[in-house]
């Protein structure tokens, strides 16, 4: 099933757990393999930020430069 479109964080969220359900279910997001769940999980975020045409934001120990 194709991914929901929107840039609303209930939209990215969303995409995020349908994304990291095909991980558990197949072992991999699309064409790739993550090695471990955590590493799924962010490329799962990525990819559902990038979908949305939104970044992640800064934390606040970067300095922005």
């Amino acid at each position: 099933m194709p991914l929901q479109k929107g840039r609303s964080n209930k939209t990215v969220s969303a995409n995020v757990k349908k994304l990291t359900h095909e991980y558990e279910a197949k072992g991999t997001i699309g064409t790739s393999h993550p090695a471990s769940k955590k590493k799924a999980i962010k490329q799962a975020v990525a990819i559902s930020l990038n979908k949305a045409g939104r970044s992640r934001s800064r934390g606040s120990d970067e300095s922005g430069h």
